[in-house]
């Protein structure tokens, strides 16, 4: 996945104020404004985190996160109104921020592990995806199976545009040597990269990106 460049940052870094005010005072007054927003002091983090890396990977263009106009699709999706040869995504969860950048567009998501979730992916992913956990003996493995099967999911999602108006078994990953897909949303094809990440306390993560590699 050659056409992508990938950014992560973990945001335990801002516990030190002086850490968390310098690199607030760098970013456009909206992601300020964002960051006020928030309540809780992680989703302040977190959200100063995904201004940094939006500024890190904007750098790589010759462009400050303070000079451009972030606007969002019809369901949410960022993009940027003055550079539409430029694609991102962001994702973050737990002290994790990720994000990428591409020449095509592309979606991307990262998962603390957590605890088996087989009733949500019952539910929610198609028969075949569900069928596959279920047939994992092991339970550690079975829920690191979710996670990544859950961030595939929700990169391809976010990719469409779609985002969570897209349902979860409307479309089926079969997870192999390569990760498939099966999906009638477009005539699109689409290239997935996996990642397994650690924090510094040692919380570990599932990342997933998917690239649109033909139109």
């Amino acid at each position: 996945m050659e056409q992508v460049k990938i950014y992560q940052l973990d945001v335990t870094r801002f516990e030190d104020p002086q850490c968390f005010q310098k690199h607030y005072a760098m970013l456009s007054k909206g992601r300020q404004k964002k960051i006020d927003a928030y309540r809780v002091d992680n989703a302040k983090r977190l959200s100063l985190g995904a201004g940094v890396l939006l500024e890190r990977g904007l750098r790589e263009y010759n462009i400050c996160e303070r000079d451009v106009k972030i606007k969002t699709g019809e369901n949410g999706k960022p993009y940027l109104e003055e550079y539409p040869e430029i694609h991102f995504n962001l994702s973050h969860s737990g002290n994790m921020v990720f994000a990428v950048f591409s020449d095509r567009e592309v979606g991307c998501d990262i998962e603390e592990i957590g605890k088996p979730q087989e009733k949500l992916a019952e539910r929610f992913f198609c028969p075949e995806e569900y069928e596959y956990l279920m047939k994992i003996e092991d339970e550690h493995r079975r829920c690191e199976e979710f996670y990544r099967l859950w961030t595939l999911k929700e990169s391809f999602m976010k990719v469409t545009g779609l985002g969570m108006k897209l349902p979860l078994d409307s479309f089926c990953f079969q997870l192999g040597e390569r990760v498939e897909i099966r999906q009638h949303i477009n005539k699109e094809e689409y290239d997935f990269q996996e990642l397994e990440i650690t924090d510094k306390k040692g919380t570990k993560y599932k990342a997933a990106i998917c690239l649109c590699v033909k139109k």
